[in-house]
């Protein structure tokens, strides 16, 4: 019964550790994205616009968010850089025509009632 208390904090403090250890890594993954951002680079900020990279300094990004509008945006609140090459799935051509039917399933269908 003695062994209970010291078990029971042990299991509570061990996820807590993998899961800071995961948050370190993660925000290590993201600054060195930030710090290895250069001029031509497609990003996302924190707030979901999408821009391009035109000019850089050491605390600040210039972002081009449409033709001839450049914001400036603190390098922190850039959250991604996309490919650069976006792959746009082509889907097929939705025609208007109807459907043929063929011949049992129309009898089917009119003698269903």
């Amino acid at each position: 019964m003695d062994f209970l208390f010291p078990l029971l904090i042990l299991a509570l403090l061990v996820p807590m550790f993998f899961g800071i250890r995961k948050q370190k890594r993660e925000a290590e993954k993201v600054s060195t994205m930030q710090e290895a951002l250069k001029v031509g680079d497609a990003v996302v900020t924190t707030s979901g616009l999408y821009g391009t990279v035109v000019d850089l300094d050491e605390n600040t990004v210039d972002l081009e968010i449409a033709e001839d509008v450049v914001t400036t945006w603190l390098r922190q609140a850039i959250r991604e850089v996309r490919a650069d090459e976006q792959t746009v799935e082509e889907t097929p051509e939705v025609t208007d025509a109807p459907a043929e039917e063929v011949v049992e399933q129309t009898e089917t269908r009119l003698t269903k009632d």
